[in-house]
């Protein structure tokens, strides 16, 4: 395999510092991966590190810092100005939200490979991004589990390529799997009145704040839908997810003739990881191997949509097309931040607002990054005003 010249958004958040560690454990025997550009948030001192470490001579800084090289880019729109500033083969878009919007979609007008860890892009502007894919060649791999595993089921049975691609006829029924996170067994009543330190408890996986605030509604699942309904072009009605609590099944794809095929791996993300950085090729894997002896304690349960209403959003948004999703997205974030930030406000509390927003917010056509923007603009302003917030924007949740 030639080496490979990476672009990693969001580089000292979870999934960058995770893709940075199967980087270099991949590289240790013969390099087959350069990395040539960091962008990060704020955190100067990690991204400095990193920059070092991997020799990596392209950074960004969207808050700026006086420890930064001269020629380091600063601003708002510094990972945009690195993505389309410096040449690369991959860029992994792991940047939290829909800030990473931007520079992703300019890495696809590119015609740049994208290791896809923020779903946010396609859930806001899946309408703008998959026509923009499918004009410039850009391959869009999944850096999530659950999107990874109806990736391997769908190539293994019916040889497809990398996503974005259509789900064939034959495929009765793509399932997501959700762990259910902190809440799962709780009561609707116990879930409404649950504080920040309750939500961030996740029994599975260790993220960043706003991902595992989205676990615990369910809503990481519901955008999840609607990201796999770009990825693949599959329609609500064959889109499903249930509860698997052992996080080890990640993906189910069900077929006409009534076999049903299944991705299983360790709890761990630096397997989807590795898989969207090697593709097409396969390496030896950064996790120990499943002992099939250890399977019999499987569990699947049916999502409760009155405890968990957040997925139900889901098939309203793939349904209602157009800037639904930027409402949606926009109305989580804002919500998720304020609930963070404000340990009054009842954890049930986020889904209401959001779903007031798709009932409130005009929504039509998406047909350019102004729709986007018009959208996600009424979207926020709206449950600001809900919350009692100042009408102004407000910094995303690191």
């Amino acid at each position: 395999m030639p080496e490979r010249r990476v672009i990693i958004l969001g580089s000292t958040g979870s999934i960058g510092t995770q893709t940075l560690d199967v980087i270099a454990r991949l590289n240790q025997h013969s390099p087959r991966f350069r990395v040539v550009g960091l962008a990060s948030g704020s955190n100067a001192p990690l991204l400095l590190e990193q920059a070092e470490r991997f020799h990596v001579p392209h950074l960004a800084l969207a808050s700026g810092h006086p420890s930064l090289p001269a020629h380091a880019l600063t601003g708002p729109d510094s990972a945009l100005r690195l993505v389309r500033q410096v040449d690369c083969d991959l860029v992994v878009a792991s940047m939290v939200g829909v800030a990473g919007l931007p520079a992703t979609l300019a890495a696809i007008e590119l015609g740049r490979d994208v290791a896809l860890a923020n779903k946010e892009t396609l859930v806001a502007a899946g309408e703008l991004v998959i026509p923009a894919a499918g004009r410039s060649g850009s391959h869009l791999l999944p850096i999530d589990s659950e999107h990874a595993g109806v990736w391997q089921c769908l190539a293994s049975a019916w040889g497809l390529g990398a996503p974005p691609c259509a789900t064939p006829a034959g495929v009765s029924r793509v399932t997501l799997t959700a762990s259910g996170g902190p809440f799962r067994t709780w009561d609707k009543a116990r879930i409404h009145a649950a504080t920040p330190d309750m939500a961030l408890r996740h029994p599975t996986w260790s993220m960043g704040r706003k991902v595992t605030i989205d676990c615990a509604s369910l809503m990481n699942k519901a955008l999840e839908l609607i990201e796999a309904h770009w990825l693949f072009g599959v329609g609500a009605d064959r889109l499903h997810a249930v509860i698997h609590p052992q996080s080890l099944v990640h993906a189910m794809v069900e077929y006409a003739d009534g076999s049903t095929l299944v991705q299983l791996a360790p709890a761990d993300m630096r397997c989807p990881i590795q898989l969207a950085i090697t593709w097409p090729q396969r390496a030896a894997g950064p996790v120990k191997p499943l002992d099939p002896a250890s399977l019999s304690g499987l569990q699947f349960e049916a999502i409760d949509a009155d405890r968990f209403p957040a997925i139900s959003l889901a098939y309203r948004v793939i349904r209602a097309g157009g800037t639904s999703g930027a409402v949606l997205n926009a109305a989580n974030e804002e919500a998720v931040q304020h609930f963070l930030a404000t340990p009054s406000m009842p954890f049930g509390r986020i889904t209401e607002v959001v779903s007031d927003a798709l009932d409130t917010v005009p929504q039509g056509p998406l047909r350019s990054i102004e729709d986007f923007e018009r959208a996600d603009a009424l979207a926020r302003a709206l449950v600001r005003a809900r919350l009692g917030l100042p009408a102004r924007a407000v910094a995303a949740v690191p």
